[in-house]
Protein backbone atom coordinates (compact mmCIF):
# COMPACT_ATOMS: atom_id res chain seq x y z
CA UNK A 1 0.00 0.00 0.00
CA UNK A 2 1.08 3.64 -0.99
CA UNK A 3 1.46 6.14 1.38
CA UNK A 4 0.47 9.43 0.26
CA UNK A 5 0.82 12.42 2.52
CA UNK A 6 -1.51 14.74 -0.20
CA UNK A 7 -4.14 12.68 0.35
CA UNK A 8 -3.97 12.93 3.67
CA UNK A 9 -3.50 16.29 4.10
CA UNK A 10 -6.31 16.73 2.14
CA UNK A 11 -8.19 14.39 4.19
CA UNK A 12 -7.05 16.12 7.14
CA UNK A 13 -8.17 19.68 6.04
CA UNK A 14 -11.76 17.90 4.71
CA UNK A 15 -12.15 16.98 8.28
CA UNK A 16 -10.57 20.12 9.92
CA UNK A 17 -13.44 21.95 7.60
CA UNK A 18 -16.49 20.14 8.46
CA UNK A 19 -15.44 20.65 12.12
CA UNK A 20 -15.08 24.22 11.65
CA UNK A 21 -18.91 23.90 9.70
CA UNK A 22 -20.05 21.93 12.92
CA UNK A 23 -18.54 24.36 15.04
CA UNK A 24 -19.99 27.39 13.34
CA UNK A 25 -23.47 25.14 12.84
CA UNK A 26 -23.53 24.63 16.49
CA UNK A 27 -22.62 28.08 17.72
CA UNK A 28 -25.00 30.04 15.76
CA UNK A 29 -27.73 27.49 16.86
CA UNK A 30 -27.28 28.02 20.29
CA UNK A 31 -27.32 31.92 19.67
CA UNK A 32 -30.64 31.76 18.17
CA UNK A 33 -32.02 29.17 20.68
CA UNK A 34 -30.55 31.02 23.59
CA UNK A 35 -32.36 34.38 21.78
CA UNK A 36 -35.55 32.16 21.50
CA UNK A 37 -35.72 31.14 24.93
CA UNK A 38 -35.19 34.56 26.41
CA UNK A 39 -37.79 36.10 24.28
CA UNK A 40 -40.37 33.88 26.30
CA UNK A 41 -38.71 34.67 29.44
CA UNK A 42 -38.04 38.27 30.01
CA UNK A 43 -39.89 41.16 28.19
CA UNK A 44 -36.51 43.70 29.25
CA UNK A 45 -34.91 44.32 25.92
CA UNK A 46 -31.09 44.47 27.96
CA UNK A 47 -31.69 41.45 29.39
CA UNK A 48 -32.15 39.95 26.52
CA UNK A 49 -29.35 41.43 24.13
CA UNK A 50 -27.25 40.74 27.58
CA UNK A 51 -28.04 36.81 27.19
CA UNK A 52 -27.66 36.87 23.49
CA UNK A 53 -24.05 38.62 23.80
CA UNK A 54 -23.06 35.89 26.78
CA UNK A 55 -23.81 33.40 24.44
CA UNK A 56 -22.37 34.66 21.35
CA UNK A 57 -18.96 35.55 23.12
CA UNK A 58 -18.42 32.91 25.36
CA UNK A 59 -19.88 29.98 23.45
CA UNK A 60 -20.12 27.23 25.52
CA UNK A 61 -19.44 28.50 28.74
CA UNK A 62 -22.00 31.28 27.73
CA UNK A 63 -24.73 28.74 27.58
CA UNK A 64 -23.94 27.39 30.85
CA UNK A 65 -23.81 31.04 32.38
CA UNK A 66 -27.01 31.85 30.55
CA UNK A 67 -29.02 28.21 31.73
CA UNK A 68 -27.83 28.96 35.29
CA UNK A 69 -29.01 33.06 35.14
CA UNK A 70 -32.47 32.44 33.07
CA UNK A 71 -35.60 33.14 34.93
CA UNK A 72 -36.86 30.04 35.60
CA UNK A 73 -39.96 30.08 33.97
CA UNK A 74 -41.74 31.40 30.83
CA UNK A 75 -43.73 34.57 30.58
CA UNK A 76 -46.62 32.29 29.90
CA UNK A 77 -45.70 29.84 32.74
CA UNK A 78 -45.63 33.08 35.52
CA UNK A 79 -48.99 34.32 33.82
CA UNK A 80 -50.49 30.37 34.52
CA UNK A 81 -49.24 30.67 38.04
CA UNK A 82 -50.72 34.25 38.40
CA UNK A 83 -54.02 33.00 37.14
CA UNK A 84 -54.03 30.23 39.78
CA UNK A 85 -53.36 32.67 42.82
CA UNK A 86 -55.73 34.94 42.04
CA UNK A 87 -58.31 32.10 41.44
CA UNK A 88 -56.72 30.41 44.82
CA UNK A 89 -57.60 33.94 46.36
CA UNK A 90 -60.91 34.73 45.13
CA UNK A 91 -62.19 31.40 46.24
CA UNK A 92 -61.21 32.06 49.94
CA UNK A 93 -62.89 35.60 50.08
CA UNK A 94 -65.51 33.88 48.25
CA UNK A 95 -66.11 31.86 51.11
CA UNK A 96 -68.98 33.47 53.03
CA UNK A 97 -67.97 34.22 57.20
CA UNK A 98 -70.45 34.73 59.72
CA UNK A 99 -71.15 38.43 60.85
CA UNK A 100 -71.38 37.02 64.69
CA UNK A 101 -68.50 35.12 65.26
CA UNK A 102 -66.50 35.26 61.91
CA UNK A 103 -66.38 31.18 60.92
CA UNK A 104 -66.94 30.05 58.00
CA UNK A 105 -70.65 29.17 56.84
CA UNK A 106 -72.56 27.71 53.77
CA UNK A 107 -74.31 29.67 51.12
CA UNK A 108 -77.60 27.50 52.09
CA UNK A 109 -77.17 27.74 55.83
CA UNK A 110 -79.72 30.37 57.38
CA UNK A 111 -78.23 30.06 60.63
CA UNK A 112 -74.88 30.24 62.23
CA UNK A 113 -73.99 26.63 64.08
CA UNK A 114 -71.72 28.45 66.23
CA UNK A 115 -73.16 31.14 67.63
CA UNK A 116 -76.73 31.03 65.85
CA UNK A 117 -76.76 34.39 64.51
CA UNK A 118 -79.16 34.63 61.67
CA UNK A 119 -77.43 34.07 58.25
CA UNK A 120 -80.26 34.38 55.52
CA UNK A 121 -83.84 34.47 55.41
CA UNK A 122 -86.53 32.27 52.82
CA UNK A 123 -88.42 33.73 50.43
CA UNK A 124 -92.09 33.80 51.52
CA UNK A 125 -93.55 33.07 48.08
CA UNK A 126 -90.90 30.30 46.31
CA UNK A 127 -88.98 29.56 49.70
CA UNK A 128 -85.32 29.85 48.34
CA UNK A 129 -83.00 31.90 50.33
CA UNK A 130 -82.07 35.13 50.29
CA UNK A 131 -79.80 37.87 52.21
CA UNK A 132 -81.00 39.41 54.78
CA UNK A 133 -80.93 42.73 53.61
CA UNK A 134 -82.85 42.53 50.17
CA UNK A 135 -86.19 43.61 50.14
CA UNK A 136 -86.73 41.51 47.20
CA UNK A 137 -86.21 38.31 46.53
CA UNK A 138 -84.23 37.83 42.86
CA UNK A 139 -85.66 34.26 42.25
CA UNK A 140 -89.45 34.99 42.42
CA UNK A 141 -89.23 39.26 42.17
CA UNK A 142 -92.06 38.89 45.25
CA UNK A 143 -90.88 41.68 47.96
CA UNK A 144 -90.15 40.82 51.30
CA UNK A 145 -93.39 40.93 53.62
CA UNK A 146 -93.52 44.70 55.71
CA UNK A 147 -91.67 45.92 52.31
CA UNK A 148 -93.54 48.70 50.92
CA UNK A 149 -94.26 48.16 47.11
CA UNK A 150 -94.29 51.14 44.62
CA UNK A 151 -96.62 52.22 41.45
CA UNK A 152 -99.14 49.48 43.17
CA UNK A 153 -101.93 49.15 41.72
CA UNK A 154 -105.22 48.19 43.61
CA UNK A 155 -105.70 45.01 41.90
CA UNK A 156 -102.42 43.73 42.44
CA UNK A 157 -102.50 44.70 46.35
CA UNK A 158 -106.00 42.74 46.70
CA UNK A 159 -104.16 39.49 44.97
CA UNK A 160 -101.51 39.62 47.56
CA UNK A 161 -103.92 39.85 50.54
CA UNK A 162 -105.31 36.41 51.34
CA UNK A 163 -109.04 35.95 50.69
CA UNK A 164 -110.20 35.49 54.49
CA UNK A 165 -108.72 38.73 55.33
CA UNK A 166 -109.73 40.41 52.20
CA UNK A 167 -113.40 39.58 52.94
CA UNK A 168 -113.31 39.76 56.70
CA UNK A 169 -116.67 41.62 58.03
CA UNK A 170 -115.05 45.70 59.02
CA UNK A 171 -115.15 46.02 63.11
CA UNK A 172 -117.10 47.64 64.83
CA UNK A 173 -118.05 51.45 64.98
CA UNK A 174 -115.51 51.32 61.33
CA UNK A 175 -117.28 51.68 58.29
CA UNK A 176 -116.64 49.61 55.24
CA UNK A 177 -115.97 51.46 52.12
Amino acid sequence: MDFDPASLSNFMLFIAAWGGAFIAALWLSLVIWSYRDIRQRARDPLARILAVLVVAVLFLPGIVIYLILRPPRTLEEEYQHSLEEEALLQSIEESSLCPGCGRRTKENWTVCPNCLTKLRKACHQCGKLMELPWNLCPYCGTPAPGMRREVLTIDEALHTIPPEVAEAPAPEGVEAS
